[in-house]
């Protein structure tokens, strides 16, 4: 996006109008989030949900489907009534703030979640849009280069890494009209769809090819393997290296 213009290089037929840009801090309010760690939550049972910061990192992508995501219950039942006025909601972002790398600030939009409340876990900065943003259009945008990039100069530490709450409230902000916002969000939404059809089937050939290497060679003893083409029928030869 050019300072000037302040527009993408590239954009949806229709539109022309220039984005707006705004500090983060005037865009959202914060959140609470508690300091459970992995102990104090599981994936069996319980009357909440939680998102620790490593599945940001790790885990999910830009947005946060829970159909795809398992997200953990929190073990003692006495957490949640602590963080009544900070249970997410469909549309909120959550930062990590913290990483072992400049991934510290990877943020996940909020989309289909449990039926179960669910609050934001440790390491985490939970944050509400004050005003209505396109669906999956804060997600890919706030991992974007764009965005991230303004957050390397305030990165903290050498091991580990954190970015702060009063950090990101000065970073700024850049959005188009809602319904540009929307094409955004679905374009890139259909995109990481395909990347996940995808990877599905990388990893069923990967464990096709093992599978193959398996029994596509002599095992210890044999002088044939137990899968060969059609037509093979000779004994495999075998010599020292």
């Amino acid at each position: 996006m050019t300072e000037q213009a302040k527009v993408p290089a590239i954009r949806f037929a229709g539109f022309t109008d220039p984005w707006e840009q705004r500090k983060l801090g005037d865009c959202f309010e914060f959140l609470k989030s508690n300091t459970l760690s992995r102990a104090g939550l599981n994936g069996e049972n319980g009357t909440a949900r939680n998102v620790h910061y490593g599945d940001i990192l790790i885990k999910f992508g830009d947005c946060l489907d829970d159909e795809r995501s398992d997200l953990p219950f929190i073990t003692d039942d006495t957490v949640l009534p602590k963080y009544a006025g900070s249970i997410l909601r469909e549309g909120d972002v959550i930062f990590a703030d913290t990483a072992e790398d400049e991934t510290a600030g990877k943020c996940v939009e909020l989309r289909k979640l449990p039926k179960e409340p669910t609050i934001s876990g440790l390491h985490t900065i939970p944050a509400r849009p004050r005003f209505p943003f396109g669906t999956g259009y804060l997600g890919h945008y706030l991992n974007s280069d764009a965005y991230h990039r303004q957050l390397l100069p305030l990165m903290q530490g050498i091991k580990v890494i954190s970015v702060s709450k009063a950090a990101l409230q000065d970073t700024q902000v850049r959005f188009p009209g809602l319904s540009e916002q929307s094409a955004i969000g679905a374009a890139l939404n259909e995109i990481d769809s395909l990347i996940t059809l995808h990877q599905r089937k990388y990893d069923k050939l990967v464990i096709f090819k093992k599978t193959m290497l398996e029994k596509m060679f002599p095992k210890d003893g044999e002088s044939v393997p137990e899968i060969r083409f059609a037509g093979f029928t000779d004994p495999w030869e075998q010599r020292k290296l």
